[in-house]
């Protein structure tokens, strides 16, 4: 994989807006703007918003292709170091037809979003980059009162600093989704809940593969479409996966996890890792699940971790698509054994 240069103090980022327009609308923009004022704050970076961005929910979503125009033009811009999202959403698969793939691959940069930016991921993954499955501007950066160091650390690690990145642990606490995004709450806190740390679920030894993965849900509506890996894609990788706010009820769950098995996927992998599920909605029933489905193609020797601090978790930790990681189910770790961004 191809890893993009790491960033500075000083570097410039661009916002864009792929999938959700939130951040233009005026409920929002106060948001937005604590966003970019974290960015220049806390990192030392500056904020170039892409043209398109802040034009609002029914502008973005009528025109994907000037979703796309941004991207390309972030892409292609010299001063542009790293590209952040605004937010997920649920559409943002309609800029793919706009997306100058060429581009990614001739300048590759720093990319991160979760939850419907996975795919986005899946462009950069599929053009050889390695891209972060990690923070977005109206939630982890725009977090009420301060970032958490959490998110910070892991940043700063994945970003900033060409080391590998090593041991991962889970966040010691999770904030409670659930707060309104009105200007009246900035400066209410949400509660924080006690995490535990990781749980084995499923298989044992020690594992080492490349990352791959996403949302579960969106990773599933792409299914059939050119930007679904193929299956050569998870030959010996760790697969991470994790849903959305949603709360998709376990029959569904299962659906999205017997497809994956049915495909050939679990027997391909050599384990998963699984981030915990928003505000623990479904947090036992999901053990099962995955448990069930491994067991129905006889993967039950594959290492499942759960309970992981990334995707819509708020602290998270940044995974880097392509990177090589390593589960020891014995000792309960997740390691990533190398860096994400070149020196």
């Amino acid at each position: 994989m191809i890893k993009p240069q790491k960033l500075q103090p000083g570097d410039t980022v661009a916002l864009v807006s792929l999938s959700s327009g939130m951040a233009g609308e005026d409920d929002f923009i106060w948001r937005t703007e604590q966003g970019i004022k974290r960015l220049e704050d806390v990192f030392g970076l500056k904020v170039k918003v892409m043209p398109h961005a802040l034009k609002g929910i029914d502008y973005i979503y009528e025109h994907p292709e000037k979703r796309a125009e941004d991207l390309n033009a972030a892409l292609k811009d010299p001063e542009v170091k790293g590209i952040i999202c605004a937010i997920g959403g649920n559409d943002s698969i309609r800029t793919m037809p706009f997306v100058d793939f060429k581009a990614i691959k001739a300048n590759p940069k720093i990319f991160t979003g979760y939850s419907d930016s996975t795919v986005g991921h899946l462009m950069f993954y599929l053009n050889g980059v390695s891209s972060s499955y990690g923070p977005a501007l109206l939630t982890d950066f725009a977090e009420n009162i301060e970032m958490d160091d959490y998110t910070i650390e892991s940043i700063k690690n994945t970003w900033f600093s060409s080391d590998v990145i090593g041991e991962i642990k889970t966040s010691e606490t999770v904030r409670e989704v659930g707060l309104k995004w009105s200007k009246d709450n900035q400066f209410t806190a949400r509660n924080l809940l006690p995490n535990d740390g990781y749980e084995l679920i499923n298989g044992h030894g020690k594992v080492q593969g490349h990352l791959i993965g996403g949302c579960l849900e969106s990773l599933s509506d792409l299914r059939g479409t050119s930007l679904f890996p193929e299956l050569h894609h998870f030959d010996g990788a760790i697969l991470f996966l994790e849903t959305s706010e949603e709360y998709i009820p376990t029959i569904t769950l299962e659906s999205y996890l017997r497809a994956f098995a049915v495909m050939g996927i679990m027997n391909k992998i050599n384990g998963i890792i699984v981030g915990r599920p928003q505000n623990g909605v479904y947090y036992e029933e999901y053990k099962e699940v995955y448990q069930m489905i491994m067991k129905e193609c006889g993967c039950e020797h594959t290492p499942i971790l759960y309970n992981a601090s990334f995707g819509h978790n708020e602290p998270k930790f940044i995974m880097p698509y392509g990177v090589q990681a390593e589960i020891n189910a014995d000792a309960k770790t997740f390691t990533i054994l190398e860096n994400a961004v070149e020196g």
